[in-house]
């Protein structure tokens, strides 16, 4: 059943996508061509005549296309619809907004789940190492076949974030406007060290069978359960989890003296992890994170960030929140003073808040105002009516 499950999630349901043959292949950092590929993608509100009006959408790590629609496997609401949707901050009766899966993801785009047509069975770990900016010259090739020169905006938290700073070095002359949140333009190595623990996890997972878990009728959903619960506590804030659980016991009044989940805390991380393996995919989680590690902006530009900028036309939005110890307002702030030196209109908000990382997808007045605000301010400047 567990299989199922995770098979389920490899498809497109309720999407659209676009299929790349061999004439039209993803060059990737790694120097391999993959093809063919495709991309599945959401749309909401709708793009108008001059195509000026569109605003693509980049999901972190655990994320999909269902940013403002119910998900296909969970049926739960969409993972950002407190943000987008009629009359929200990035609102669809005004902005056509588009969202894909990533590459390497699990929920219709080419990953390691994907059928390679080479062997008629899933990629695996044959499936090539996937980069932030192989993500995002695939959705700049989405971008072309949806007939969309410009884009006016860009948005995205987390590891989104990154696609967003990748998408504005890389095409600066197609972002009109630029909101990365909660983000930074390299990983740290304390992020590295938290991604390949649950990297290992997967991998110690007797059902990985070397990334071969499917066609071995296996999966490895203890590990990639404990994944997810590691990465949750870094999501949070130490004030989030005592002010949501404390030390409260979990349906009960004394401790057990066993090992089961005696505290509030531990049943909700046990919770989020089985939950999680319903709609994620374990070598999708390896490919994704591995990406994020090897992000690096400044790499190319001899370790100057403002040079990653420099005289770019896109103005930006930069947003962190002061109890994210995942990517803290110091990474933020690097990235705002890399954009003043390049001459770059930029402006930044820190907003104060004890929800940790995950506070963009939270309800968040603040941030609700300032993004309303600035793609107002954004939305004026380019005529938009």
């Amino acid at each position: 059943m567990q299989g199922a499950r995770v098979r389920e999630a490899e498809s497109a349901r309720e999407s659209l996508v676009v299929r790349f043959g061999p004439e039209c292949p993803l060059k990737l950092d790694s120097g391999i061509s993959l093809s063919p590929f495709q991309i599945a993608y959401k749309t909401y509100g709708r793009l108008n005549a001059d195509r000026s009006n569109a605003i693509l959408i980049c999901h972190a790590l655990t994320g999909d296309q269902h940013v403002a629609s119910v998900h296909p496997v969970t049926k739960k609401n969409g993972w950002w619809e407190t943000m987008v949707g009629p009359g929200k901050p990035i609102d669809t009766e005004r902005y056509f907004v588009i969202c894909s899966n990533v590459v390497a993801g699990c929920m219709g785009s080419s990953g390691p789940s994907s059928i390679d047509p080479a062997t008629g069975q899933p990629y695996g770990l044959t499936f090539p190492v996937i980069t932030i900016r192989d993500m995002v010259r695939a959705q700049a090739m989405l971008i072309d076949h949806l007939g969309i020169d410009t884009l006016f905006a860009v948005a995205g938290g987390s590891m989104g974030g990154m696609q967003v700073l990748q998408w504005a070095q890389s095409f600066p002359e197609r972002v009109f406007a630029a909101l990365p949140i909660a983000c930074a333009t390299r990983h740290s190595a304390q992020n590295i060290a938290f991604h390949e623990v649950g990297r290992q996890a997967v991998m110690a997972d007797p059902e990985w069978r070397h990334g071969r878990y499917t066609v071995e009728g296996t999966s490895p959903h203890r590990g990639l359960a404990v994944a997810r619960m590691g990465a949750h506590i870094t999501y949070m804030s130490d004030a989030a989890l005592h002010r949501k659980f404390g030390r409260r016991f979990q349906d009960r009044t004394n401790p057990t003296f066993s090992f089961d989940a005696d505290f509030e805390v531990e049943s909700y991380l046990r919770h989020q992890g089985s939950s999680f393996v319903e709609r994620f995919d374990a070598n999708s989680y390896l490919y994704l994170t591995r990406a994020m590690d090897y992000f690096d902006l400044a790499a190319e530009h001899d370790g100057v960030l403002a040079n990653a900028f420099r005289n770019s036309p896109t103005r930006f939005c930069v947003v962190s929140f002061t109890s994210d110890w995942l990517f803290p307002t110091s990474e933020s702030r690097a990235i705002v003073h890399a954009l003043n030196a390049a001459g770059a209109r930029v402006s930044f908000a820190e907003i104060v808040t004890d929800k940790g990382h995950d506070a963009f997808l939270l309800d968040e007045p603040e941030l609700f105002a300032i993004i309303r605000g600035f793609l107002d301010g954004a939305a004026r400047a380019r005529g938009l009516v």
